[in-house]
């Protein structure tokens, strides 16, 4: 195979934070085929995403470009009408055979391919059963009992669950099938290929199948980041999510330590599978002829400063693992501390396929960024837009964070407070740094076209978002539309 036309390969997670990685510190996770990864390859260990929620941080790696640009802010937003204008679809063009495996979470439409020939469809909340893809598989292989094979949601989005399906039906193990027959296809071929492999766990519910579940156990596990005073470092979105996640009646430890252990487990499973695709890629003798990145769209608070979800400007939440690995272009297990960012995918593969981009993507070529030759000042990330908006400016040194709907500025020291314990916006002798990281993010806001996020040369004011005292109020359901939860004698 030419090399200058390498094979391109994908792994994505959703919600994986940024320090679950063995090799990259953490010494509780097992993730073996991850560090291979990162010995081999270059890990990027100031990565972040472009919007901390599913649909627009997909969105914007995929187009290369920031919220701003995209027009897509959140799970609410659609994604851009050019469903060709994608790096898949610049790959197409160029003749790479293209092909999605998992989530793809595109909206309006969930069946749309935006630049893929061909996808395996799996999504979580389904309009249908008959999708397809994996539910299909589900119902020819004797599981149509099962109506939540991702996890139970709403009242049970954060109490760890054993999956009701065992390893081979799991939807985690039917993304490593399906990604190791196409390679195992498409190694008869002369086409270069790309695979988007996207695996919907580590987000919740923390299903794992046995006996995955028992991988780790409760009481070895580390407990969340909660500095003291860490209620100062909310924002509104904070307690929305903890209110309707059911998670802002009191904090058990216990559950805290058993969540964790099964979001591990859940990702030394996907590990398990990325290893299988390795290892199918050595087999056919295509290892070292495809480009890898590893990487998710954001991280979980995980009951750090008594908080879950995602949305948020901690690091919890907005910093994501990011690996790259080829040979002669990512190479030598040395980590890139230089901040970096999911817009940054596009022109990356881009650059190692030679393909020309069709527009300006806000991201630059991670192979340049590893060796110096991609000066930045920062990379940015955006939450929804007006009043409900989070602006995030991150440097080496600062993390800059303005939320609209608290009319409150964050700044943390990456450096000398890593953990982000505390605020250091309101510390007068740090005025310089606290203008230089606004200046910034409001530039970046102004770049984009956010005219409605400014007021002169500051940030415009809303008013203040409230959440309802009432414990009850706001609380999440969510059911399989179709699912039958009808019983006779009880229900009707």
């Amino acid at each position: 195979m030419n090399a200058k036309r390498p094979n391109i390969l994908l792994f994505f997670t959703d919600q994986q934070r940024f320090d679950t990685i063995g090799a990259l510190g953490n010494p509780v996770i097992r993730t073996p085929n991850l560090d291979r990864l990162v010995n081999s390859g270059v890990a990027f260990t100031s990565a972040y995403s472009p919007s901390p929620v599913c649909v627009s941080a997909r969105c914007s790696m995929i187009y290369g470009q920031y919220p701003a640009r995209t027009g897509c802010y959140d799970n609410s937003f659609n994604m851009p009408t050019d469903q060709r204008n994608t790096f898949m679809g610049m790959l197409t063009e160029a003749g790479w055979r293209t092909h999605g495996v998992g989530k793809c979470h595109f909206r309006p439409d969930w069946r749309a391919l935006r630049g893929f020939e061909t996808r395996d469809y799996m999504e979580e909340m389904l309009p249908v059963r008959e999708d397809g893809g994996y539910t299909e598989y589900l119902m020819a292989n004797g599981y149509e009992h099962v109506v939540d094979p991702h996890g139970v949601r709403g009242e049970m989005y954060y109490i760890p669950q054993p999956s009701s399906l065992p390893p081979e039906a799991h939807p985690t193990q039917w993304i490593g099938d399906r990604s190791v027959n196409f390679i195992e296809r498409e190694a008869e071929q002369e086409q270069p290929w790309f695979l988007f492999s996207s695996f919907i766990h580590p987000h919740p519910p923390f299903s794992p199948p046995q006996p995955w579940h028992k991988l780790y156990r409760a009481p070895l596990m580390p407990l969340p980041n909660v500095p003291q005073d860490c209620e100062a470092l909310h924002t509104w979105i904070n307690r929305n999510q903890n209110r309707y996640k059911y998670r802002d009646q009191g904090i058990d430890q216990n559950l805290m330590r058993n969540i964790k252990a099964y979001y591990y487990a859940t990702i030394s499973f996907i590990d398990y599978q990325i290893g299988r695709v390795l290892d199918a890629l050595e087999r056919t003798h295509q290892l070292d002829t495809t480009l890898i990145l590893f990487t998710s769209d954001h991280g979980e608070h995980l009951g750090d400063y008594h908080c879950f979800g995602k949305r948020s400007m901690h690091d919890s939440c907005a910093r994501v693992p990011l690996i790259a690995s080829l040979p002669g272009r990512f190479d030598g297990g040395v980590p890139c501390d230089a901040p970096a960012s999911l817009v940054d995918i596009m022109p990356t593969v881009l650059a190692a396929a030679g393909v020309e981009p069709t527009h300006a993507p806000d991201g630059v070529d991670l192979a340049d960024l590893s060796i110096g030759r991609a000066p930045r000042k920062a990379v940015f990330s955006q939450y929804q837009k007006n009043q409900s908006a989070i602006y995030t400016a991150v440097s080496e040194r600062w993390k800059y964070a303005y939320s609209a709907g608290d009319d409150r500025e964050f700044l943390f020291d990456r450096v000398q407070d890593p953990r982000e314990t505390r605020n250091r916006a309101g510390v007068p002798f740090l005025n310089n740094e606290l203008r230089r990281m606004r200046s910034l993010a409001l530039e970046h806001a102004q770049d984009g076209g956010e005219h409605d996020a400014l007021d002169g040369e500051g940030w415009k004011k809303y008013p203040k978002i409230e959440i309802s005292d009432d414990p009850d109020t706001g609380l999440l359901v969510q059911d399989q539309s179709w699912a039958d939860t009808t019983i006779p004698g009880y229900t009707d």
